[in-house]
């Protein structure tokens, strides 16, 4: 199997994006009947905004895995400053609007966050990318290995 064939930042994706719209809905209800419109709102965004960077971290992470192993590193990497700084200009952006709650936008992502990382480990303990091959380097397949 080669690393084209074995994604598993994608079947990540698939397999939990499809709880972020559900959870978007809870987040509304629960959000309304807390503070009213507003906080729900506020929620609801808070959790569009972590399944939104959760998708694009996988794809942007499978995408850079097909290229190379420091590909990869970059993007892991500065991806995550990237889209910290993108959902902070957001939420800036957004508390322009009276409607918005960063209180209620907060007490979403947080822990919506934490929920994301342990479905993952949990998805990632019951075997998840084991099947992941990465092929040796040019040097080590002419004889020179790093001592």
């Amino acid at each position: 199997m080669t690393n084209r064939d074995a994604e598993p930042e994608r079947e990540m994706v698939r397999r939990i994006a499809p709880f972020g719209l559900p959870a978007a809905a809870a987040a509304l209800a629960a959000g309304a009947l807390a503070g009213g419109w507003g906080v729900g709102w506020s929620a609801c965004v808070g959790i569009a905004v972590v399944t939104l960077n959760f998708v694009a971290n996988g794809l942007s992470l499978a995408r850079a895995a097909r290229v190379s192993l420091q590909a990869l590193m970059a993007v892991a990497l500065f991806g995550f400053v990237v889209r910290l700084g993108a959902i902070l200009a957001f939420m800036f952006l957004l508390n322009r609007f009276g409607w918005f709650s960063p209180l209620a936008f907060g007490l979403a992502v947080v822990p919506a966050t934490l929920l994301l990382l342990g479905f993952e480990m949990k998805l990632l303990a019951g075997g998840l990318g084991t099947e992941l091959q990465i092929p040796p380097s040019a040097g080590a397949t002419r004889g020179r290995l790093f001592r």
